[in-house]
């Protein structure tokens, strides 16, 4: 496995990609609301990622054929925008996108409330944000790579929730992914030890229910497969000598 360290300039590009997709996500959280179709949200996001003089790098990604990933409720990840499916009060949404600037990649994720929600979709959102947080504890130089993991795990277990095993987060650079790959789930391992300069896009996909999913006939879109909710978060983070840099976080 050959992790990428990324040098002082190409961090600096890191950055300015990572800086441009918070904007982006930012007004995307903005315009949730009853009503919207997923496509209205993906041409909005595409339109913001080009206003940037970036490109969307899932538009055509191993055949992918929008530029934000729409989720809605029980759909995990890679739901595909239309314009028949209108989000409802109630619903919850995970948006999925990433762009390229001067050749960098980002990569970040957000689960929104459309309207008001029930208290138990509101736990999920926030405990899947919170574990997030819990799992770059241990994003830092000198730490192994399943410190990680293991942590996201421990504390979505509490309340009972499933840790997707099917899809995990990734590395990231002049490739939307690059090694290593970062499971969200328990791993009996160490793994790699982590050093300065590596970037990871990491990003907990949690059900209120089983950790398992199915693929519909898209082959795209993955769902729970117990029709649970399910949330996603998900920021490009930079390994450090002391605490990591969350690149993709606004202030």
């Amino acid at each position: 496995m050959a992790v990428s360290i990324k040098s002082e300039r190409e961090i600096g590009l890191m950055r300015e990609s990572c800086k441009i997709l918070a904007e982006v996500h930012a007004k995307l959280g903005e315009a949730i609301r009853p009503g919207i179709s997923t496509w209205e949200i993906d041409a909005l996001g595409e339109k913001l990622i080009r206003s940037y003089g970036c490109v969307p790098n899932f538009l055509h990604y191993n055949g992918y054929p929008a530029s934000i990933c729409v989720s809605v409720n029980n759909e995990v990840v890679h739901g595909i925008p239309s314009k028949d499916r209108i989000l409802e009060e109630g619903d919850i949404v995970s948006l999925d996108a990433g762009l390229i600037y001067k050749g960098y990649h980002s990569d970040a994720a957000r689960t929104y409330p459309v309207g008001k929600i029930s208290e138990e979709a509101a736990q999920l959102i926030e405990v899947t944000r919170q574990s997030f947080f819990e799992g770059i504890k241990y994003a830092k130089e000198g730490c192994h790579l399943y410190d990680i993991s293991n942590a996201i795990d421990a504390y979505c277990k509490k309340f009972g929730y499933g840790v997707v095993r099917d899809l995990v987060g990734h590395g990231i650079g002049t490739s939307l992914h690059e090694d290593p790959q970062i499971p969200n789930f328990r791993q009996w391992k160490r793994g790699i030890r982590l050093k300065a300069g590596m970037t990871l896009a990491i990003e907990p996909m949690i059900n209120m229910g089983s950790y398992g999913v199915e693929w519909l006939d898209d082959d795209w879109t993955v769902v729970t497969a117990d029709g649970s909710l399910s949330a996603h978060y998900e920021n490009t983070v930079l390994i450090t000598q002391g605490e990591p840099e969350i690149l993709t976080l606004s202030d």
